[in-house]
């Protein structure tokens, strides 16, 4: 039975501290504080440090500024004292028509026999006429600023940049790291799509790239085709555990690379659920300590589209974004073994306009048989797969929407060493939460 605790909806979970931050991508915990990628720069908010360590009274503690107007800092880990967050474009959707702006505009010359109107050119490329100024000033001036940057976070009330690594394309997205190496997922010259780029960081004033890893099809300049559309096939992001790279894939589904060898990155086990199912690949991880000597896995996937009503009615029928288990211990025969959705029924939200309804990340690591999901509208939602062929949920938080918006976005989820859950609102909201026993 759910209860609510102000206008939040709360099964099983009691909220400890709420703050009206800034929207964010994701939330990393160490030690007494958390650290927090914000999601757009409107304001050039790249990353807060709350002081938890009075789970009741956080306290932002410091603010890194971004000076640079065309990216976003949305995601941000810690190891030790060493911070690194992502620079990746802002408005990639319109920086990817800039790139098909001129075959677009020599394609339609060809045909008219004249320079194209801004809205045969909007026709052609699916875009509003009044975008294509903003198309032509993209093709201009090409995106150059994609990468990561690394911080010093000995003081954690001044924060110290050490150095920026450029990467590709439009920079990076998610990424891994320890003491020793940073995992990350960009994209770079020469490939479709996001793949793997590994970076030695025991130098973290000069980062030093030590191998790649990327599905066959990506690497367009090594004379590679890929076998999909568009950039469907792609890295999401890969996490370490022990010798092995656990990696969501998008529309690929998901790999594990064996690291053994950091130089030479290899392929040891592949699944791919898409098609049938529409919603893309997230995050993929071990379950540490299955029962019955099976080697479990779980992959999550990403609700990949905001709609409004319209769209929302158009999709009836098709399956939201979910949390799957799978055995894993035959490296040549993946086999899924279930799925947890959560029902329409569950969220007073999840059929509001201008969000997203299902599944988008976890926490990335597990202490028992619990998993911590970030369910957008959905809320948080804790699911426990001690059987893997029937994942069951056992609490639930639905935030009250914050900033004015419609709905809630919940985007991404942290546990610490004392139990305490850490939710972030893509939109605006920062909650610390714990579960009732």
């Amino acid at each position: 039975m759910a209860d609510r605790q102000g206008d939040a909806i709360s099964r099983n979970v009691r909220r400890v501290a709420h703050l009206d931050l800034m929207g964010a991508g994701q939330v990393t915990v160490a030690g007494n504080y958390a650290y927090i990628g914000h999601i757009t720069n409107k304001e050039r908010l790249g990353t807060t440090i709350v002081d938890v360590s009075d789970p009741a009274s956080p306290r932002v503690i410091a603010t890194i500024e971004l000076n640079d107007p065309d990216s976003h800092s949305h995601k941000a880990r810690v190891a030790g004292d060493l911070m690194i967050v992502n620079s990746e474009r802002n408005n990639s959707g319109i920086g990817r028509k800039a790139e098909q702006l001129p075959a677009a505009r020599e394609n339609l010359r060809g045909l008219l026999g004249r320079e194209p109107s801004h809205a045969e050119l909007a026709d052609k490329l699916g875009v509003e006429a009044g975008d294509i100024p903003l198309l032509e000033e993209a093709e201009k001036h090409p995106y150059d600023k994609g990468g990561f940057r690394l911080y010093d976070i000995s003081d954690k009330v001044r924060p110290r940049p050490l150095a920026f690594q450029h990467t590709g394309g439009i920079g990076v997205h998610r990424f891994d790291m320890d003491e020793h190496y940073a995992y990350i997922s960009t994209e770079m010259a020469g490939f479709n799509g996001n793949i793997l780029v590994i970076y030695d960081i025991r130098d973290p004033a000069h980062p030093a790239e030590v191998s790649r890893w990327w599905m066959p099809g990506q690497h367009l300049a090594g004379g590679e085709t890929p076998r999909w559309p568009g950039r469907q096939n792609r890295l999401h992001h890969a996490l370490r555990f022990g010798n092995e790279m656990w990696a969501g894939c998008w529309h690929g589904g998901l790999r594990v690379i064996d690291v053994s060898d950091i130089a030479r990155p290899t392929t040891i086990a592949s699944y791919n659920y898409h098609p049938p199912f529409p919603e893309p690949t997230h995050t993929v991880m071990p379950v540490p300590n299955a029962a019955g000597g099976r080697r479990i896995a779980l992959a999550i996937d990403e609700e990949d589209q905001f709609y409004g009503a319209a769209e929302a009615e158009a999709r009836r029928g098709r399956p939201h974004a979910a949390l799957w288990t799978f055995d894993m211990t035959d490296w040549g025969a993946v086999q899924p073994l279930a799925m947890f959705e959560v029902s329409e029924l569950d969220s007073p939200y999840s059929r509001t306009p201008g969000g997203r309804f299902g599944a988008h990340q976890f926490a990335e690591h597990m202490d028992d048989s619990l998993v911590y999901c970030a369910w957008f509208s959905g809320g948080l939602r804790v699911v426990d797969v001690a059987d893997p062929r029937a994942p069951r949920e056992v609490a639930s938080f639905i935030p009250e929407p914050c900033g004015g918006r419609p709905s809630p976005q919940s985007n991404d989820v942290e546990i610490d060493g004392r139990g305490l859950i850490y939710l972030v609102d893509r939109n605006v909201g920062f909650d610390i939460l714990e579960l009732r026993r």
